[in-house]
């Protein structure tokens, strides 16, 4: 399947969009259904990844089940323009970033969830914004200075970053092929138009995302990251939310990253997933899709599913974000 005049991957049941921010940055997005609650995707930090890329599986399915789905290109991503400077290269750009983007479609309320990069927007996001949102769900990735944090090492370093090295493209499809299987389990998913669209993509943007890597996460500055704490903010709100951690995470191993994540978030109810890395909702989609589907549309995940996506058992099941059903063990 050839890709699209703008370079995209056909999804049936999503539509590449665009709209000009008040920042003046032309923010590309890819939207999935036409009524109902509005949900907002925020795709990973990979060279290349884009809101397409990231929420292809998820999208489609809940705009066919009573969903507005908006996935925007982040600055440095997708086809997302003329952001360079009206967003600095760091989470604070990004933060700014989606409330312009969220503001210019006029969205209120709205659910929010997170993979990777996009986890850790989505919680700044929700920790600067809890007016605006309904409910979320976090896939592997940050949570700001609550718990550890994945360290980088220095620009030029001969040490081997732990787990695979995402930090690899050369600008060639090959080195693209090769992150993207470091870190999807699901090699099916994959394709070979995948890999095209994602290579033009990071090549488009290659000097913007260096001085992304360089400035929010090998060298923050230290008044940016105090601007954007999360710690004794984010644990103590109330808005509904679950997490969903691979077991087969290579790049943030859950028993290193999510079990630390659990034990500082008490209100959030965790799930770990078998036979799924850092990117679950392509390794896993119908999985995935049916998880975020209850919680967003029930508010809590059914007592089946939470079983199929291995809800936590480190401390008591939230029966207010899972079913618990009568004589069940929680």
């Amino acid at each position: 399947m050839a890709l699209t005049e703008e370079g995209l991957i056909q999804i049936p049941g999503m539509l590449s969009r665009y709209v000009r921010l008040g920042s003046g940055a032309l923010a590309h997005y890819m939207t999935a259904g036409e009524t109902g609650p509005a949900v907002v995707l925020l795709h990973g930090g990979i060279i290349g990844s884009s809101g397409l890329a990231g929420w292809r599986f998820m999208a489609p399915f809940l705009g066919s089940n009573g969903f507005r789905v908006y996935c925007p290109d982040l600055p440095g991503f997708g086809l997302t323009a003329d952001y360079e400077e009206a967003y600095a290269p760091h989470e604070g750009g990004h933060l700014d970033f989606v409330q312009d983007f969220v503001t210019a479609l006029g969205l209120e309320r709205f659910h929010i969830a997170g993979n990777s990069m996009g986890c850790m927007n989505a919680v700044y996001y929700i920790t600067a914004h809890p007016d605006k949102i309904i409910s979320y769900v976090l896939i592997a990735g940050g949570i700001g200075d609550i718990g550890p944090v994945q360290e980088m090492p220095p620009k030029g370093s001969e040490t081997p970053p732990e787990g695979p090295n995402v930090q690899m493209f050369n600008g060639s499809s090959d080195s693209m092929q090769a992150m993207m299987s470091a870190i999807i389990l699901n090699s099916s998913t994959v394709s070979d138009d995948l890999v095209a669209m994602r290579t033009a993509a990071a090549n488009r943007h290659r000097d913007y995302y260096q001085r992304y890597v360089d400035t929010a996460l090998r060298n923050p500055d230290p008044n940016q990251k105090a601007s954007l704490s999360t710690k004794d903010r984010f644990p103590k709100l109330t808005i509904p939310g679950i997490y969903m951690y691979g077991t087969k995470d290579v790049l943030r191993p859950h028993d290193v990253f999510g079990h630390a994540q659990e034990d500082a978030l008490p209100a959030v109810q965790f799930f770990y997933p078998e036979d799924t890395g850092h990117q679950g909702q392509t390794d896993q989609p119908e999985m995935f899709n049916q998880v975020f589907l209850e919680f967003f549309r029930d508010g809590k995940v059914s007592a089946k599913s939470a079983e199929w996506a291995g809800v936590s058992r480190r401390r008591p099941v939230n029966p207010e974000r899972v079913e618990v059903t009568e004589g069940a063990a929680v």
